[in-house]
């Protein structure tokens, strides 16, 4: 079993929790992480877990306007004009293999307001035919950061809890 993790982040937090849901997985399974630019379209049939992580702007999955506007207040990372939502939209539908899961960064401060960039990457990979299994939020202290102390250590637990919910399931189902 493999696991690629795929991330957008513009200011570094994202890719900071890609790499330590990938540390988890790794407990688990083989896995690789990639910033979603460096990501050919589509996904390798070898790979048997997918996860994807983007930074929450205007309640939702980035837009190219949003990053232009992650870049005006100081961002120095990512693509301003593809980001994980241009990737997972040409995205070819699944045949209904492997699994998926999504997490998201986000403001402590607004943690509790609607719409979340995970959700939305869900809703695309259900569109595509992909099977989400989980989704997950983590924290920052302000647009720009930091990460809240504990985040990094939540994302590492969850990425070691989805490996072994898909190693589990790819044993029963070859049982």
């Amino acid at each position: 079993m493999a696991a690629l993790v795929v991330y957008e982040s513009m200011f570094g937090n994202t890719e900071k929790v890609a790499h330590a849901v990938a540390r988890g997985i790794r407990d688990v399974v083989e896995a690789e992480v990639r910033e979603v630019s460096e990501v050919p379209d589509g996904v390798e049939p070898s790979v048997d877990l997918l996860v994807v992580g983007a930074p929450t702007h205007a309640f939702g999955l980035s837009r190219p306007s949003t990053r232009a506007d992650a870049v005006r207040q100081g961002a120095e990372q990512g693509d301003q004009r593809r980001g994980l939502r241009e990737w997972l939209e040409q995205l070819p539908q699944s045949r209904g293999e492997g699994a998926v899961a999504a997490f998201d960064t986000r403001v402590r401060r607004i943690r509790h307001l609607p719409g979340s960039a995970a959700r939305g990457a869900v809703k695309i990979m259900r569109a595509h035919g992909y099977r989400a299994t989980s989704s997950r939020s983590f924290y920052v202290e302000d647009v720009s950061g930091p990460l809240l102390p504990t985040e990094l250590d939540r994302a590492a637990e969850w990425g070691r809890e989805i490996a072994s919910d898909r190693a589990d399931e790819a044993a029963r189902q070859h049982a």
